[in-house]
């Protein structure tokens, strides 16, 4: 098997994808005697706004043995406890799309559903009442989950805010260290196998040549080697998510960064709103065949809760995924492999998922089909999960006081998001599915939070002594309250953080 290992992989493109790519290969794949080079150019800009996560990036970040402190003061990032939606529902509608779970189950049943059936009975606060992820998030506290499972801090989950831009920097400094190249150039043309169609060689603009047994496809929209060189195709999924453009800015800080990200929906869209320790990120995402680019740039400025820090960057873009994101011997990470709107911050996500695909599936040289297939059975699932649960903001909508969400509201939805609403609109119920990202509280946080009120609920949930039960759900409300008061603010979790001792990177041990 020596002689068939991978001889040189070659990443075409930094950034984001590009080097989060150049660190997991040169933590994992350089030791065992592959080279790897990273060749992008000065002269091509990045989408360098401001990023908000999911929790799965701890566990990236604990692979490649990144300390939590050394990586948000290297990216000024702060901590994140989920996601704010504002006029989502409704106009005047608010709620927590929190990380970790409602409340606690009694006898093995969900508390959604114990929820479900008190709230016949009497008033009921928001579910996000019950959430101690959202309630820290809304008073502005942060601290780190606890070991003990009685307590309700042990609930607690979270990710980060950060700048993207520092966040590449900081990955290609690590990388660099572990023997990854990067080559400064433009990519001016490619050499293909004539027989076997794979890609052989890159040329620079230089004139310098550049060969390789893999390579990994991270030049953003273009797809300068899945798409431009291998024709790969590209589905579109405009029809369900119409938004095509965004116009990006960031902004002076207005008082401390919340420990959330907020999503305001406005007329024919979106604006995110991230905050970082430095500045603050934000932009309108939106559908151009419903609003004009003005328009949109107006409603951005008009909103920010800070001045501008400079001028406004329009971006455009197409809703979808490569039909297949391993291509003879191109893998397409990151913009390259396809784009789903950071509604729910999936984009940092499906770039470490596709590292994580590739390190488990990672070829020889005589790239077996069998670990190509599975690579892209993976990615189309996990694509297409994530693109159901962005669908389900939109579809389940109860606005109509402008025709982009009266479409929203009367589109057809793709069958797989249409059974699931079906199902938790019925009895509150959700199955698991295998390449799930999102999963019972997400649903419950979304659906309840936008009105989506199931019909009924589990009927296992009578064989419980409602009165008991009450009671559970009124002490587990309390304690949430308890524990959110003496949490410290989130700034000054950020402060003990920043004070902390420099460590080495490479001191958490990898799993």
């Amino acid at each position: 098997m020596t002689g068939l290992r991978l001889d040189r992989i070659v990443i075409v493109g930094g950034g984001t994808a590009g080097w989060m790519a150049g660190a997991a290969l040169g933590r994992f794949i350089v030791p065992g005697g592959t080279e790897v080079v990273l060749v992008e150019s000065d002269e091509i800009g990045t989408i360098g706004v401001g990023e908000a996560t999911i929790p799965p990036i701890q566990k990236f970040n604990h692979l490649l043995g990144i300390g939590e402190a050394e990586f948000l003061r290297a990216t000024s990032g702060t901590f994140k406890l989920g996601i704010e939606f504002v006029d989502w529902g409704r106009p005047g509608d608010r709620y927590i799309h929190p990380f970790g779970r409602f409340g606690r189950d009694i006898a093995g049943i969900d508390f959604h559903q114990l929820y479900l059936r008190e709230r016949q009975r009497r008033p009921l606060p928001p579910i996000d009442s019950f959430s101690i992820g959202a309630q820290a998030a809304l008073a502005g506290r942060f601290t780190h989950p606890r070991a003990d499972p009685s307590q309700p801090t042990h609930d607690i989950a979270y990710a980060y805010h950060f700048d993207a831009t520092r966040y590449a920097l900081f990955l290609r400094s690590f990388a660099e260290r572990r023997g990854v190249v990067r080559r400064e150039g433009r990519v001016v043309d490619v050499a293909l196998n004539p027989q076997t169609g794979f890609v052989e060689s890159i040329l620079l603009a230089d004139g310098t040549r550049i060969g390789g047994d893999l390579f990994i496809d991270c030049s953003g929209f273009r797809g300068l080697l899945i798409e431009q060189q291998l024709s790969t195709g590209f589905e579109d999924w405009s029809h369900w998510l119409p938004c095509d453009r965004a116009i990006a800015v960031p902004s002076e800080n207005h008082g401390a960064p919340h420990p959330f990200t907020r999503s305001t929906a406005r007329e024919a869209g979106w604006q995110w709103r991230i905050p970082l320790q430095h500045r603050t990120g934000n932009g309108h995402v939106y559908a151009s065949a419903f609003l004009d680019d003005d328009r949109a740039e107006a409603i951005l400025l008009a909103n920010l809760e800070g001045a501008a820090l400079g001028a406004a960057r329009p971006l455009r873009f197409a809703t979808g995924r490569r039909r297949l994101a391993w291509n003879r011997n191109v893998v397409a990470l990151g913009l390259a492999a396809g784009f789903v709107e950071p509604l729910e911050s999936t984009s940092i996500h499906l770039i470490q998922h596709g590292i994580s695909m590739l390190l488990a599936l990672m070829p020889d040289k005589d790239f077996a089909p069998t670990e190509r297939d599975e690579y892209n059975r993976q990615m189309r699932a996990s694509f297409e999960a994530v693109r159901d649960f962005i669908i389900l903001h939109y579809k389940l909508t109860q606005r109509d006081d402008t025709e982009f969400w009266r479409y929203c509201r009367e589109m057809s939805v793709p069958e797989t998001l249409a059974q699931r609403m079906d199902l938790f609109l019925r009895r509150g119920r959700y199955l698991k599915g295998d390449n799930d990202l999102f999963t019972l509280n997400s649903w419950v946080a979304v659906m309840l939070g936008q009105n989506g009120w199931p019909s009924g609920y589990d009927p296992l949930t009578d064989a419980l002594d409602p009165d008991k039960v009450g009671r559970q759900i009124d002490l587990a409300r309390t304690a949430i309250t308890g524990a959110v008061a003496e949490m410290p603010l989130h700034m000054d979790a950020l402060r003990q953080m920043n004070a902390t001792e420099p460590q080495p990177d490479d001191h958490v041990p990898a799993a």
